[in-house]
C-alpha cells in the first residue's frame, strides 16, 4: 500500500521518516527543573515508537517559566546536564530526532502539578506570575505582575539562551510554545492582553513579541535548524484570537523564517471547547491552504486510517499523538501494519513484532 503518513517530511535541515510527531507533554517530574529517571524511561519509550519525530515537553527557559515546581527547565549548566544525561540515554536506542518546545508559562506558571490541584503560593515554594496586563487567568488565580521594557526584554534573552543551550544538547529542532495561554499565547490574547503600549492592542502589536521571541532565536541558530512554533488556531472565547488572526500570525512567521507551525487551541480562558476527532484540524487545514508553511495538527487523532487521510488530503502535513501516544506507546508499528507499511522494529523487539516491519529506522 501507498502511504502518506509514512512518507518523509523535511523541516529546514531535518528529514522526518514519516509524519507522526509525538506531541510534547508534560510530565511533571523534574527535580528543580532537573530531568529525573522519569524522563529517561518516557523519552526512551518514543525514541523506539517510530515516530518521525519525538517532541520534548514545554521546558521552561527560567524558574519563574515554569507552569508546575515539578516541570523541567533549561535555564542553567544544571538543568543542562541534566536533560543532557536524560537524552543521552533516550538516544542510545534509536536514531529518532528529538526536539524540545521551549516555553514561559506567564500568568498560568506556580501552580501545583495537576494531580495535586490548586496553586503554588510564593511562601509555598511558587512565585510571582508575570503577563501582559494584570489580569489574572480565572477566579481565584495569582494575579500577574504586568512586564515592564525590562522585563520583556529578560524574557526575549532566557528564550535565547534557553536555544542555544538546546543546540549544546544536540537537539534536532526547536518549537516555541505560543499556545494554550502561556505567556506568549496571552500577549497574542486580548482576553489576556489590554496593554496600551507597543505590546498590546493591535494585532501588530500583540504579535511583537511572540515574533521577537522567534527571532531572537532564529538568530543564534544556524540559518537551516528548523524552528516552528505552537499556537492557537481559536480561544474559543468571545474577544479571544480567532482563526483570521492565527492566519495572520501563521504568515508572519512564515516571513520571519519559521519552518513549521504546530496548531493547537484554548487556555487563554475557562471556554467550552467542543472536542472530538481532530477537532483541531479546520485551523491547521486553513493556515496550510492560506499560507504555505508546513503544518502539524494536533488534537484526539486517534484512528491510523484517519491520519491517512490528513496527510493523502493536504490537510496538514504532519499528526502530533498526545494522549493516544500515551495509551499506546506503540502506535506508529501498528499504524503501519494497519496501513500495509513495512517498518522497522529495533532489534531486540523483532521478535515479537509481525512479518510487516523492515529495517527502515533504529539501530
Amino acid at each position: 500500500m501507498t502511504t502518506t503518513l509514512f512518507s518523509p517530511l523535511r523541516l529546514g535541515n531535518l528529514e522526518l521518516l514519516n509524519r507522526i510527531v509525538i506531541s510534547p507533554m508534560c510530565q511533571y517530574s523534574a527535580e528543580a527543573g532537573r530531568a529525573t529517571d522519569w524522563h529517561r524511561q518516557h523519552w526512551s519509550s518514543y525514541a523506539l515508537s517510530g515516530a518521525g519525530l519525538m517532541m520534548i515537553e514545554a521546558t521552561g527557559v527560567s524558574p519563574e517559566g515554569r507552569i508546575t515546581p515539578g516541570c523541567v527547565g533549561l535555564w542553567d549548566d544544571e538543568t543542562e546536564a541534566a536533560f543532557a544525561s536524560a537524552l543521552a540515554f533516550a538516544r542510545q536506542f534509536s536514531d529518532t530526532p528529538f526536539g524540545v518546545q521551549l516555553g514561559h508559562a506567564g500568568r498560568k506558571a506556580s501552580t501545583a502539578r495537576p494531580w495535586d490541584g490548586g496553586h503554588v503560593a510564593p511562601e509555598a515554594g511558587g512565585w510571582q506570575v508575570v503577563g501582559p496586563s494584570a489580569i489574572p487567568f480565572a477566579e481565584g488565580w495569582q494575579t500577574p505582575l504586568a512586564l515592564d521594557e525590562n522585563g520583556i526584554e529578560k524574557i526575549i534573552a532566557d528564550y535565547a539562551a534557553a536555544a542555544k543551550r538546546a543546540l549544546h544538547l544536540g537537539l534536532d529542532t526547536i518549537e516555541i510554545h505560543g499556545a494554550h495561554g502561556y505567556l506568549l499565547s496571552s500577549f497574542l490574547s486580548p482576553l489576556a492582553n489590554r496593554r496600551e503600549d507597543a505590546w498590546g492592542g493591535s494585532l501588530e502589536n500583540r504579535m511583537r513579541l511572540p515574533l521577537a521571541v522567534f527571532d531572537a532565536i532564529r538568530a543564534v541558530c544556524p540559518t537551516d535548524f528548523p524552528i516552528g512554533m505552537r499556537l492557537n488556531g481559536t480561544d474559543w472565547l468571545d474577544g479571544g484570537i480567532v482563526p483570521d488572526e492565527a492566519v495572520a500570525f501563521a504568515r508572519a512567521l512564515r516571513d520571519h523564517g519559521c519552518d513549521y507551525v504546530d496548531i493547537s487551541s484554548g487556555g487563554n480562558g475557562m471556554a467550552k471547547i467542543p472536542v472530538g476527532p481532530a477537532y483541531q484540524l479546520p485551523f491547521a487545514s486553513r493556515i496550510k491552504r492560506e499560507v504555505g508553511i508546513p503544518v502539524i495538527t494536533v488534537g484526539m487523532i486517534r484512528s491510523p486510517l484517519h491520519a491517512e487521510a490528513i496527510i493523502a488530503t493536504s490537510a496538514a502535513d504532519a499528526v502530533a499523538l498526545g494522549r493516544v501516544a500515551l495509551n499506546n506507546p506503540r502506535w506508529p508499528w501498528h499504524a503501519a501494519e494497519e496501513l500495509g507499511v513495512k517498518l522497522d522494529v529495533v532489534a531486540p523487539y523483532r521478535f515479537g513484532a509481525t512479518r510487516q516491519y523492515r529495517p527502515t529506522f533504529g539501530r
